[in-house]
């Protein structure tokens, strides 16, 4: 188990977070669904440990961590990376970009292993290029890149094909497919299509409103889903 979670609580003006429990694994794609507003990027946060929480514990590896002691070690935290709907690169060139987690955690630069991901991506004749003249297809494959390069335990995903096209999407949902196979990490992946979570998704879970509606394995969840409000989702309703 990577993540065990039991009682977390996290309130701005207006919302509420409210997990009673949630369990993440090694090596499950854990696809986040709901509407706007619905708490996933704050679970996200919260698992990044971007933000404290105001009540619970989240136990990362056996440590648990709760409000005023939710600072994992360094070493801990670098296990952890976050793909963004919106990639924030450096600017530089497409190089420096990906490598630049290897300098920060001294590790080594393989430059075949890295360019052998690179060509799978698609931008391993773009090296030199400068972050700000990438497409945005282009810039979150580089994103992409940057936060596979250290082999990460946990990779959260908040949306990060939300505005590519067809041809850019099934580039990602490959790679970190084919990643998850190979590596086992923990993969949290918050979407609004629900025909990608069918797609990558070993679980499925459904919010609304700071609250898990459903957790289920994909079968279950697509085919026989235990809640009317995963029913209404799955049929299109606005259940919300």
């Amino acid at each position: 188990m990577s993540f065990h979670i039991e009682n977390l609580r996290k309130s701005y003006p207006g919302f509420s977070l409210k997990i009673d429990k949630l369990n993440l694994y090694e090596g499950e794609i854990f696809c986040l669904l709901g509407p706007s507003g619905a708490g996933k990027t704050t679970l996200l946060r919260l698992l990044n440990f971007l933000e404290d929480p105001d009540e619970g514990q989240v136990f990362y590896r056996g440590q648990e961590y709760t409000s005023g002691n939710y600072q994992p070690p360094l070493g801990m935290m670098r296990e952890i990376t976050t793909v963004f709907q919106r990639p924030a690169l450096l600017k530089a060139n497409v190089w420096s970009n990906i490598v630049y987690p290897l300098k920060i955690r001294n590790m080594q630069v393989d430059q075949r292993s890295i360019m052998e991901m690179l060509k799978e991506l698609g931008i391993d004749n773009l090296l030199k290029q400068k972050s700000k003249t990438l497409s945005g297809g282009e810039a979150q494959r580089v994103a992409l890149a940057r936060a596979l390069v250290f082999n990460p335990r946990v990779l959260l995903m908040d949306e990060p094909t939300a505005n590519l096209d067809p041809h850019n999407i099934k580039i990602i949902e490959n790679m970190v497919t084919k990643y998850s196979q190979e590596w086992k990490p923990t993969v949290v992946w918050i979407t609004h299509n629900h025909f990608q979570a069918k797609r990558v998704g070993h679980r499925i879970c459904l919010m609304e409103d700071g609250d898990i509606l459903e957790v289920n394995n994909k079968e279950t969840f697509f085919n026989q889903p235990e809640h009317p409000k995963t029913r209404a989702f799955l049929s299109g309703e606005m259940f919300y």
